[in-house]
């Protein structure tokens, strides 16, 4: 558990910053008033979620490599750092769909219908729900934060200093 003890430690801020996140789209009406900006302002939630992983994988790196951490050293842990963050998603989606939002999944399906992009509510209710977006959430989130990791690795890796 010391060897992914940072890991964890951001993992779990990830997911209070997921779940600020989801508080902040509530408050200024994405989910509902102004439900159809929704699809695309959420994904402005990339930017605090790449700087956590680059503040974790800073962490990792002067905590505990001393300072000096390869590049495989950054992507191993920054892939172990997505696989929590992808296991702990379930959890804050049933904490952003039952108890900061409940009334989003009701929203979304009603206005998808209505602006065509779902024929049925049926068809709507099968893409808007808790199930679908825990298991999107989960794969997401370990994708994307392995992409992140591999990319933010080439910056924050130890370069060797040739004499």
């Amino acid at each position: 558990m010391n060897k992914i003890k940072i890991e964890f430690k951001w993992a779990l801020i990830f997911s209070v910053i997921a779940l600020l996140w989801m508080v902040l789209e509530k408050l200024s009406g994405l989910h509902d008033k102004y439900i159809d900006y929704h699809l695309y302002l959420t994904n402005l939630f990339a930017i605090p979620a790449v700087i956590a992983m680059v503040m974790a994988l800073k962490d990792k790196k002067k905590n505990f490599y001393g300072g000096e951490m390869t590049y495989l050293q950054g992507l191993i842990s920054g892939i172990i750092l997505s696989l929590l963050i992808a296991l702990f998603s379930p959890l804050t989606q049933w904490i952003t769909s039952y108890v900061i939002t409940p009334e989003y999944f009701p929203n979304v399906i009603k206005r998808s219908v209505e602006l065509g992009f779902f024929k049925t509510t049926e068809e709507a209710t099968a893409q808007f729900n808790y199930l679908n977006y825990a298991r999107q959430g989960a794969i997401g989130a370990f994708i994307m934060g392995v992409l992140t990791t591999a990319i933010a690795m080439i910056f924050i890796r130890s370069k060797k200093v040739v004499a």
